[in-house]
């Protein structure tokens, strides 16, 4: 969402004021307050100029932090300041994605269990037995800031989805495959987008990070000296970090991660150039597959997979006339005809479908990547 996005479903203008900078300018400019949205920003430095100005009806605080003086005089000339929970791990109003440090923070002096990660996935857990409302309705502004700081990042750039599961271990060929396959599509221009947890999620958002062949290869040769998460996410995600360290980052972001705390077992990867972790598994399912607006690439899985398999088949399946449908691509043939048998089903409800020809079952991440750079399975649905 642009930070300064008009809204067309109300009768007044709304503007969103994500930095001080964006603040400074609306100050400047001389039109009444109403109508703005302050999105996380610290305003104490701003109590003078904002104790002068009256016309703040309509004016939305969303968190942050403001003096008591300025937050009496707002809300006494009816602006609406929603407040946040001070024992909450995370900043529900936040306006941008997470990196790796700030979910990690704490993690080398304190182990996982002190970091924001797990704090958050515990807070989502014991509002769920307590039944708190309140925390509830901050999850839901959480998940919703999130879908935003994606909008912002993917707007206008081609966005691949690579999904598979999160077991894969990072010894194992399927992970380097997973691996090769990010990079391939990050060196081609597309932003990957994975799940953001481990295995081949990892994987690919660590392919997509490396700048070259042989620095992807280095870093696969460290990171299987500890194959997985159990049954330490610290050494795993130390590893990572010491990782990630030697890497150098592009300067346009090649890769994001959406993952849950839904999945509160599965730590999310630091190899991401952003991450837009949410509480609701089904937002944030929809949200990944939606932005895979370049098509989508099916690793080996199991249950999640295949979730994620027939919710990609679904739109397709009921795609408005006319409507670009980008391909979605099987990776195993043994293993989507034989031991999770998707790939049938899949062939049965394209029979007769224009979807059916965007769909392919191939063996190898390279036949995918040529899939779907060459985009020579997108197709038209007929008029």
């Amino acid at each position: 969402m642009d930070a300064a996005r008009r809204s067309s479903a109300s009768s007044r203008p709304v503007t969103e004021i994500e930095s001080l900078k964006d603040l400074d300018s609306a100050l400047a400019s001389g039109k009444p307050l109403t109508g703005l949205r302050l999105q996380d920003l610290d305003l104490t430095a701003y109590e003078t100029p904002l104790l002068r100005r009256t016309d703040v009806e309509g004016l939305v605080v969303l968190g942050g932090r403001l003096p008591p003086a300025l937050d009496a005089h707002l809300r006494a000339h009816r602006a609406l300041i929603f407040p946040t929970d001070p024992a909450a791990p995370v900043d529900p109003y936040r306006a941008t994605l997470y990196s790796p440090d700030e979910l990690y923070a704490g993690l080398a002096q304190h182990g996982y269990e002190a970091t924001p990660d797990f704090l958050a996935y515990q807070w989502m857990l014991d509002a769920a037995v307590h039944r708190d409302a309140f925390v509830t309705l901050l999850r839901a502004i959480h998940d919703d800031s999130m879908t935003d700081a994606l909008d912002e990042l993917t707007e206008g750039r081609p966005v691949v989805g690579v999904m598979g599961g999160h077991d894969l271990g990072r010894d194992t060929s399927g992970y380097a495959a997973a691996a090769r396959l990010g990079h391939a599509l990050a060196s081609a221009g597309f932003v990957v987008a994975t799940g953001g947890g481990p295995g081949a999620m990892e994987a690919a958002n660590l392919g997509a990070l490396a700048a070259d062949p042989g620095t992807l290869v280095s870093a696969l040769g460290r990171l299987a000296t500890v194959p997985t998460f159990r049954p330490s996410v610290r050494d795993w995600a130390m590893l990572a970090f010491d990782v990630r360290r030697d890497l150098v980052p592009s300067s346009t972001p090649r890769s994001i991660g959406i993952p849950t705390w839904f999945y509160g077992h599965e730590p999310p990867n630091v190899f991401c150039d952003g991450i837009g972790k949410y509480f609701s598994n089904a937002i944030r399912e929809d949200g990944l597959l939606a932005r895979s607006t370049a098509g989508l690439v099916v690793l080996e899985g199991a249950a999640g997979t295949v979730q994620e398999i027939f919710q990609a088949v679904t739109p397709l399946f009921y795609a408005a006339p006319g409507a670009r449908l980008a391909p979605l691509v099987l990776v195993g043939r043994r293993h989507w005809t034989v031991t999770v048998p998707v790939w049938p089903a899949v062939q049965a409800l394209g029979r007769r479908r224009p979807f059916g020809q965007v769909v392919q079952l191939v063996d190898t991440v390279e036949e995918a990547t040529t899939i779907v750079v060459d985009g020579r399975s997108a197709v038209d649905a007929p008029e």
